[in-house]
């Protein structure tokens, strides 16, 4: 793979993924991503068709969705700035295994998967950051369920208003009441009542979809364990360095 020279290429993209890259490996992807914005509902990777393009969000946040025989999706991982879409490639698949589409409107950074194949044989650095990466995904997709078994909704509701928000990087962002049934596996009546509750706590704002953190502490007391666990593993896995 061609490795640009001069100074090193800077973006606006706060991915961790991109950032534990080194000089060398950093140099050698960039010419190869394109920006681009995705809107809500924006599938990047339909379930069975060809996996073509390898997706690096910046500051929106991605859907994995498991379709049922009788038409049911239930969300099974999501992925914002700490990875990227693509494990389907990573792994060796010519295909996506399940649906992904855009539940968090933001910028991401794409790249041909032929482009991506080339990189992570040739770069080390993006090597070791792919596998991080999916450890970190695997951990987050395990914690998810037990969380989903065990705790109460409440508790499940404020995690993922934290975990969105560290995802985005702010405060404010939309989140439909429909998609937070579907990673909470709720349905929306119950997500209504608990918005509604957290709304009159002063923990959040919630008008039309649109989502404003306004007590982050008290919403972290809200949240269980999970927010931490899940917090201090991307932090423990996505660290930079060798």
């Amino acid at each position: 793979m061609n490795i640009s020279t001069g100074l090193l290429p800077t973006i606006d993209c706060p991915n961790r993924l991109l950032r534990m890259l080194d000089e060398e490996a950093y140099r050698a992807l960039m010419p190869a991503m394109s920006r681009r914005r995705l809107h809500v509902g924006d599938v990047v990777g339909p379930r069975g068709e060809a996996a073509s393009n390898v997706y690096f969000p910046c500051h929106g946040v991605l859907s994995v969705l498991t379709l049922m025989r009788d038409g049911t999706m239930v969300e099974t991982g999501t992925i914002g700035n700490e990875g990227f879409a693509g494990i389907d490639v990573l792994l060796g698949c010519e295909y996506w295994t399940d649906t992904v589409f855009c539940q968090v409107e933001g910028d991401c950074l794409w790249m041909t998967a032929e482009a991506f194949h080339q990189a992570v044989a040739a770069l080390p650095s993006l090597r070791r950051a792919t596998q991080r990466f999916v450890a970190a995904y695997l951990s987050l997709v395990a914690q998810s369920a037990a969380c989903n078994r065990l705790h109460k909704v409440e508790e499940r509701f404020a995690r993922w208003m934290l975990m969105t928000g560290d995802r985005v990087g702010g405060d404010g962002f939309y989140l439909t009441h429909e998609f937070i049934s579907q990673m909470l596996g709720v349905h929306r009546a119950s997500v209504s009542t608990v918005a509604s509750a957290f709304q009159q706590a002063g923990l959040i704002r919630y008008t039309r979809g649109h989502v404003t953190l306004l007590d982050r502490p008290g919403l972290e007391r809200a949240s269980c364990e999970c927010y931490e666990v899940c917090a201090r593993q991307i932090e423990d896995l996505l660290r930079p360095g060798p």
